[in-house]
């Protein structure tokens, strides 16, 4: 096994296929989409951040790289986890991973972050708020006295 490899050996052979999946080999042939389904306790977090990190040190651009998950915690600890990852396997050459998973978050901030980006060209006002259904369910004055200090409120 080669040294660059060695941080694979942690997983087992059902998940290093898995990472391993699609990435160009010496022949250049890649490998078409992957869905993993396994249980709890099973290890797909540990094998999505090495999947990752598999990929960025075969040459991905890890600023071309979308890693969503459900919470802001999740994807902190998946973002972390791919950055150790990466530069235990890329040693001097870590450099990249300097804030490169720009594109990493949890599904509400990259979609808000997207509607940004794009809010003029589908007529967004780029400053919109986003409203949980409780809060977009109560009237536009007690919305307004939640996020507004009293002192400022209209009377």
């Amino acid at each position: 096994m080669s040294e660059a490899a060695a941080y694979l050996e942690c997983l087992n052979p059902q998940q290093r296929r898995a990472v391993e999946h699609g990435v160009a080999d010496l022949s250049g042939a890649t490998g078409g989409p992957l869905l993993v389904i396994a249980g709890a306790g099973s290890g797909k977090t540990n094998t999505l951040a090495h999947r990752v990190a598999h990929l960025i040190v075969n040459g991905a651009d890890p600023r071309r790289i979308l890693l969503m998950t459900f919470s802001r915690r999740a994807a902190a600890e998946m973002t972390k986890r791919v950055e150790r990852i990466s530069r235990k396997a890329m040693g001097d050459k870590a450099g990249i991973m300097t804030d490169a998973l720009t594109w990493a978050g949890t599904f509400h901030g990259i979609g808000a972050r997207l509607l940004r980006e794009y809010a003029e060209q589908i007529g967004l006002n780029p400053a919109f708020t986003i409203h949980d259904r409780a809060r977009a369910a109560s009237p536009p004055r007690e919305r307004a006295s939640r996020s507004i200090p009293a002192a400022l409120m209209p009377r």
